[in-house]
């Protein structure tokens, strides 16, 4: 596909997302969401369009800011992602290894930054007056008219806390010093929350996003119980801080969690991201969860990586005309725009969905 068969006509209006969100009913179109993607140069290139300060001469982050709002608006977006510059919970590194999309990185179910209290101690919490939140600022100026940005987490409370003590050492230390575990929740948790309530200040931020992945394909990935005591509590602070701004909060987290989504809908999140065939396809969430949260993307990532360009068409029809009935949907891949995915299909879902979800017709 290229730009001269890929037809859809931005129009951003955050209003259209915004309405999903909410459950307020059927906007004019089913809006498009993606916690990220991996591919925005590749799409870019394909499509023939070249960010306008891409040769300019402008430093590096002013070309990445400005290919990202070209990337979002050319595809059918209402909004852009952002985040503050340097704020997030530092690890040693992690383990390597060459894949067909490059060098990754990986965790092991033992792979530490802290074990005890002495690491916590000495561990360099951030400071949260020095946080940097000039991305917000610099992006206010130049977003298309009606688009607006959606502040973007470094992690999740159980995702930070997991990967700074590790699988196993969390698992031991529920048990052998659950009082560190709680310090630790509290220490990366407040931050959040701190970060939250700064960022949802900014008049150009229409929404936030947090990403705590939680389960696997099976189950979650601690007891329902240990997210009771010790992460719920904490997503519901952060609900309540982005609220207190009147804007919505959205949760993007992985993993089978049918044991506590009646917990992730009770903390107040406006709208729930992830979905995978396998664990729950996203049309039947809908149908049991759609009268109580919205519910974002869902193309599963095995069928979108290796349907054929018309399938993809095909179950994108499918999924809106399931989904979309009555509002509160937006249509996405079930993860993010991973750079396995094929570029023409990911395309064809956008294109597809721009002309296939409007309401009314």
């Amino acid at each position: 596909m290229s730009s001269a068969n890929f037809k859809i006509q931005p129009n951003p209006d955050f209003s259209r997302l915004e309405k999903v969100l909410l459950r307020q009913g059927n906007p004019d179109r089913v809006p498009f969401y993606e916690l990220f993607s991996n591919i925005e140069s590749q799409v870019l290139a394909v499509l023939g369009i070249s960010p306008e300060f891409e040769h300019s001469g402008s430093d590096p982050e002013s070309a990445e800011l400005q290919r990202h709002i070209t990337y979002m608006y050319s595809l059918g977006y209402d909004y852009v992602n952002v985040s503050a510059r340097n704020f997030g919970f530092p690890q040693k590194a992690r383990p390597t290894a060459r894949t067909a999309e490059g060098e990754r990185g990986y965790l092991k179910a033992n792979t530490h930054t802290i074990a005890n209290r002495n690491d916590y101690e000495s561990y360099p919490w951030p400071r949260m007056d020095e946080i940097d939140y000039t991305p917000f600022e610099r992006i206010a100026k130049i977003l298309p008219e009606g688009m607006k940005a959606i502040a973007l987490s470094p992690g999740g409370v159980l995702e930070n806390v997991m990967w700074l003590l590790g699988y196993e050492g969390i698992s031991y230390l529920f048990r052998d010093d659950p009082q560190f575990v709680r310090e630790m929740f509290e220490a990366v948790a407040s931050r959040l929350v701190a970060y939250f309530d700064a960022a949802a200040s900014f008049d150009v931020v229409g929404a936030l996003v947090l990403g705590d992945d939680m389960g696997f394909k099976t189950q979650t990935m601690l007891s329902p119980e240990d997210y009771r005591e010790y992460v719920f509590p904490w997503h519901r602070r952060l609900v309540q801080t982005v609220h207190s701004h009147g804007k919505p909060a959205i949760l993007h987290a992985c993993g089978n969690l049918s044991e506590v989504m009646d917990d992730i809908i009770a903390c107040g999140w406006d709208a729930k991201h992830s979905f995978e065939d396998d664990v729950m396809p996203v049309w039947q969430a809908r149908e049991k969860y759609g009268d109580r949260i919205a519910l974002l993307g869902g193309f599963d990532m095995d069928k979108m990586s290796r349907m054929s360009e018309e399938d993809v068409r095909r179950h994108t029809r499918y999924m809106i005309r399931t989904c979309a009935p009555g509002g509160g949907w937006a249509l996405g891949t079930g993860n993010s725009v991973a750079d396995y995915i094929p570029v023409k299909n990911f395309l064809a879902m956008l294109e597809e969905g721009f002309w296939a979800g409007k309401y009314g017709l």
